[in-house]
């Protein structure tokens, strides 16, 4: 059935800084509620925002933070884990750059680095439990992205032994989620190796077709892979369990086109825009939601080459609210019917 949703909300992880009221959860609520966003998703990773351990261990942390987003005028929509998530399955060609997402301790030791990134996936579904939410957005992790493009000739059974190996990695976590009544819900993106709906249906099927595997819909990403970002909608709806609002545009040239020739943001061909400024149709997005019933949050996830974070954290929420579908309990040509009995519709059928 149709459902309103939720919102507008925000993302806090590209806006956190050490600066106020940026660097803690309650003045950075406060702003957010000041711009008139009813939620806020928060970034596990960072400590000026919140402590994963002390909320997978105490509820009484949790309510503390609940109480005090609710005291600035907003509720947290999930928990975000896509730094650790990432770091559940990466491959070694990214060692060195994924290191920063980890404690310095584990700088160089991929192995001891997997093992926190699991354990940090555990804490985020105890601390999610614990503040009463539903959902949690993540990344899947990368072994097979290197190989995205199929040349040189990928040797047979690279794609299906990565997959398998995606699956032996996170089923267990998947497992930990259920058992905590939270969907995890992945954003397919390029860096991942579930970056798409073919590569999302590999990893469903490699975590046996698990119910709390779900999605985190952004439709910049397909945008940018030229994927229709409608259609997916229409074919994944029932696994959307949560929604980052990011808008992006693609303007092939003579030069460039998908891959963008290793330009900078400014540069490429495919770039990422603040609401309103890019190509995505977000009309059509949001009633394709509306008629799937959709029943939780956009959120803002805000980038852009070009506009100031905080202009475009502002017109974030006007924005959204104005995509919102106030859903209808009513047909809209009810005015125009009449009652009807059984022998009356057999009489319009000639009986």
């Amino acid at each position: 059935m149709p459902t309103t949703m939720k919102g507008p909300a925000i993302f806090l992880a590209q806006f956190a800084g050490d600066a106020a009221p940026f660097n803690s959860l309650g003045p950075i609520a406060k702003w957010a509620a000041g711009l008139g966003y009813k939620g806020i998703q928060i970034p596990t990773w960072d400590a000026r925002l919140f402590d994963l351990a002390r909320a997978a261990s105490s509820k009484a942390y949790c309510d503390e933070v609940k109480g005090m987003c609710a005291d600035a005028g907003v509720e947290i929509t999930e928990l975000s884990t896509h730094l650790q998530g990432q770091l559940v399955a990466a491959h070694p060609a990214y060692d060195s750059q994924f290191d920063g997402f980890a404690p310095a301790a584990l700088h160089g030791k991929p192995k001891a680095r997997q093992e926190w990134a699991v354990e940090q996936m555990r804490l985020a579904a105890a601390a999610s439990k614990s503040l009463g939410l539903k959902a949690s957005v993540s990344f899947t992790g990368a072994l097979a992205f290197p190989y995205f493009y199929p040349w040189p000739q990928r040797p047979a059974g690279l794609i299906e032994e990565a997959f398998a190996e995606l699956g032996r990695r996170w089923k267990p976590i998947l497992d930990v989620y259920d058992q905590n009544g939270v969907d995890l819900c992945y954003e397919l993106h390029p860096g991942e190796d579930v970056f798409d709906g073919a590569t999302f249906e590999l990893f469903l099927e490699a975590v046996g077709g698990h119910k709390r595997c779900n999605i985190n819909y952004d439709p910049s990403h397909f945008l940018l892979q030229q994927l229709d970002y409608l259609a997916f909608i229409d074919i994944y709806h029932e696994r959307i369990k949560a929604f980052h609002v990011k808008d992006a545009e693609f303007n092939p040239t003579g030069r460039q086109g998908v891959y963008s020739g290793y330009q900078g943001w400014l540069n490429r061909a495919g770039r990422f825009r603040s609401l309103g400024d890019g190509q995505v149709d977000f009309g059509g997005i949001f009633s394709r939601l509306a008629q799937y019933g959709y029943d939780s949050w956009p959120v803002l996830e805000w980038e852009c080459c070009l506009k100031h974070p905080e202009d475009g954290a502002a017109e974030g929420a006007p924005f959204i609210q104005h995509h919102i579908i106030r859903v209808t309990e009513k047909a809209f040509d009810d005015f125009a019917g009449g009652g009807t009995d059984k022998a009356q519709l057999r009489k319009m059928m000639g009986f």
